[in-house]
């Protein structure tokens, strides 16, 4: 393709998104519409000069009848540019919760896998600036806080795979100008006008919000904005959990009286980081049922949020596995359980990972020596043959096994920080 000053300004940004040494091999989700064909045939122009080889990656939904279709004609073009491609179902909807929400996750979680099994460490998305001002707006709606709207990352870490969006700053029409100056199509999704969906309704209402000096480029400026913010928030997080938090097989714990005086937004921030990590939640709890918790441990009162059993005395706030959340987790014992835990010991057929409950820790006579808790040690690891207890090792009987936790006090901290 022949370069014009225009298409010169679109490959920088491509560019310069991937530095001076980018990975031998980057992964580019494709959907076929207009601003993931834009950045496939941009980054086909770049790579070439950057050594750089380049896999495509389309995810069939399975909810319309021409995915199918869609995704064949990625392959096609695909296969002109000497790319390779390949498709993913998304088959395990039960038809329940928001479609466009669980769709998106599958979507990660699919071509995150897809990436892991190929050696791909980045995989390049074609997010625009409309995207991110919608999701800012989407945000707002649902009364996010600073994390919330400072909207999507330029870079990130998730699932083992580097996120990057390449044409974040770069608005839909000059990626549809740059297809059409070449005489290249695109594929429409119908859906993209359907408002049953919030996105289609944020996208119209921000035909109006426009005339009124809110477009685009604005409102994804202030998610920039806040994404500073964020950041910088983030940093007073890390160094207050370097002073106040510890990790005791398992549990977060907290110095109560430093953790009292840490200014509101820090200790929030803290307390809901705790309460992901111990749970392995993605996301953090509501902002109202955040406070709630942080009223009970604050006068002592012990509650539950996000799969978590909070407790406080006059010294500590203890943020451990909630028994209730985790009493029917089931795996192999050579499995990681409960996202936390691996056991180390005779692997044998017939045995299975279990949480240890009430049940199970009457058959422990030394827990108490253990040093921990009776409430954190009900949600612990235990290794079962049907009914019969073999080993709970954090409960002091071992039998040839051992606990290995992947969750410590470095990982806790060094999580804070967005990556």
């Amino acid at each position: 393709m022949q370069l014009d000053p225009q298409d010169e300004v679109l490959l920088h940004f491509v560019g310069n998104c991937f530095g001076a040494n980018p990975p031998k091999a980057i992964g580019i989700a494709v959907s076929g519409g207009s601003d993931s064909t834009a950045l496939l045939h941009l980054m086909h122009q770049w790579a070439g000069g950057a050594g750089v080889t380049l896999h495509a990656v389309t995810v069939d939904h399975g909810l319309r009848d021409a995915a199918a279709g869609e995704a064949k004609s990625v392959a096609r073009m695909c296969a002109g540019l000497g790319i390779d491609h390949s498709t993913l179902h998304w088959t395990d909807w039960d038809g329940k919760g928001n479609l466009q929400d669980q769709a998106r996750r599958a979507r990660y979680r699919l071509i995150a896998g897809w990436a892991r099994e190929r050696g791909i460490e980045m995989i390049a998305l074609g997010h625009t600036v409309e995207d991110q001002a919608e999701t800012f707006l989407m945000r707002l709606a649902r009364g996010s806080g600073v994390d919330g709207l400072s909207g999507m990352a330029t870079r990130r870490k998730s699932d083992g795979v580097t996120w990057v969006r390449p044409v974040l700053l770069q608005r839909r029409q000059d990626l549809r100008d740059y297809l059409q100056r070449h005489g290249i199509g695109w594929i429409d999704d119908p859906t993209n006008e359907d408002e049953r969906f919030d996105r289609v309704k944020i996208r119209k209402a921000m035909q109006v919000l426009a005339d009124l000096g809110l477009d685009a480029e604005r409102l994804a400026g202030t998610a920039q904005d806040l994404q500073i913010a964020r950041i910088a928030l983030e940093h007073q997080t890390k160094e207050a959990a370097e002073r106040i938090a510890t990790v005791e097989n398992g549990d977060v714990v907290l110095d109560r009286a430093q953790y009292r005086r840490l200014p509101k937004e820090i200790s929030a921030r803290l307390f809901s980081h705790a309460l992901c990590r111990v749970s392995s939640a993605e996301y953090r709890p509501r902002r109202m049922a955040l406070i709630d918790a942080e009223y009970s441990a604050d006068i002592g009162k012990a509650s539950t949020l996000h799969g978590c059993l909070i407790t406080a005395n006059k010294d500590e706030i203890r943020i451990t596995r909630e028994h209730q959340a985790v009493k029917d987790t089931v795996c192999p014992t050579d499995e990681i359980w409960d996202n936390r835990w691996l056991l180390i010991g005779p692997h044998e057929t017939g045995l299975e990972l279990r949480a240890l409950g009430a049940a199970g820790l009457a058959e422990c006579p030394d827990w108490r020596e253990t040093g921990m808790l009776r409430t954190s040690l009900l949600a612990t690891p235990a290794v079962w043959k049907k009914d019969s207890l073999i080993a709970a090792p954090l409960a002091g009987l071992g039998n040839g096994w051992r606990t290995k936790a992947l969750f410590g006090l470095d990982h806790f901290i060094s999580s804070i920080i967005s990556h």
